[in-house]
């Protein structure tokens, strides 16, 4: 029990990275219904972005309070590029196609990004070290609170506020409320909605951006298949939140997040269970509160905003 607030912090901090993913998926899910599994692979790619920046772009020695800015619009900026690319050239032309075209499209979407940066990133097929900010770590009590988990939880409250009041107060966002709830009738009434569309997908992207660059800050390193494990989860947590409701996947992911650090951390000490203890089995306990949820609340813990379109 000794443990248990720094557990809780570790949860935190996780479970806001995977909330700042799950956005993407979900916001994208609520307007056009479309399981965008190539996310994960957009959240990696703006870790390389991030690092290319520090690397190629910014003067040798570079302090890192001048140094992440320029990673955060870096990494941003190619996540948003190839969001919107894969929307543009991948999903629009199959946007009347029966769901199952699009979604085998964001799988070879996804494994072609993977193998793209693995074969034409210099060194990546080894974990690239990434920058660390040379502060820390804090001390709150019992707890210890690192670098990059100051990043992520500075981050990811500012990053939904923002969202949240563009969503609520700007004529976009509410472009994209009606987009969500009736895409025809949105464009009877004058409403571009590719143009919304292409927003979602580029505020996805960003978000993913940010988390990328948390990840690389609390790791100390990024990969070219980190995408696929970190997206799978977020998608979870998007569903466990309720998919379509983006303030859900946010609370998916802190709920995700905890849940996963406590069993790992905690099962071991379960008599007979110290088998099914350790990170190795983080990823299935994720799934096993997610098969709980659904079974008895299928439309998330939140609840799910958009209603199924014939």
């Amino acid at each position: 029990m000794n443990t248990l607030p720094q557990q809780l912090a570790n949860g935190l901090f996780l479970g806001s990275m995977y909330g700042l993913i799950a956005i993407g998926y979900t916001m994208v899910y609520g307007i056009v219904q479309l399981i965008n599994f190539a996310h994960g692979e957009i959240f990696m790619t703006g870790g390389f972005g991030a690092l290319t920046v520090y690397l190629y772009v910014l003067p040798d020695g570079t302090s890192m309070w001048i140094a992440l800015p320029a990673m955060l619009i870096g990494g941003g900026l190619v996540a948003v590029l190839i969001a919107v690319g894969a929307e543009r050239f991948a999903y629009r032309p199959l946007r009347g196609a029966p769901r199952l075209a699009p979604l085998i499209t964001a799988i070879g979407l996804s494994l072609a990004l993977q193998q793209a940066v693995f074969n034409w990133y210099p060194n990546a097929k080894t974990d690239r070290k990434f920058p660390q900010l040379d502060f820390g770590p804090w001390h709150l009590g019992s707890i210890s609170v690192q670098s990059g988990s100051v990043f992520v939880i500075i981050a990811a409250p500012l990053c939904m506020a923002a969202l949240a009041l563009f969503v609520r107060m700007s004529r976009t966002g509410r472009a994209m409320q009606a987009t969500a709830q009736d895409p025809d009738t949105a464009q009877l009434m004058g409403i571009d909605t590719n143009k919304i569309i292409v927003i979602a997908f580029a505020i996805g992207g960003f978000f993913a951006a940010v988390a990328a660059i948390a990840y690389g800050l609390r790791y100390g390193t990024i990969q070219y298949n980190m995408g696929f494990q970190m997206g799978l989860k977020a998608f979870t947590a998007a569903v466990l939140g309720g998919i379509g409701n983006i303030y859900g996947a946010m609370i998916g992911g802190l709920v995700l997040g905890l849940a996963e650090t406590m069993a790992t951390s905690y099962i071991d000490g379960i008599p007979g269970m110290q088998q099914l203890g350790g990170g190795g089995w983080s990823s299935v306990w994720a799934f096993v509160l997610l098969i709980l949820v659904l079974l008895f609340r299928p439309q998330g813990l939140v609840g799910e905003r958009v209603a199924d379109r014939a």
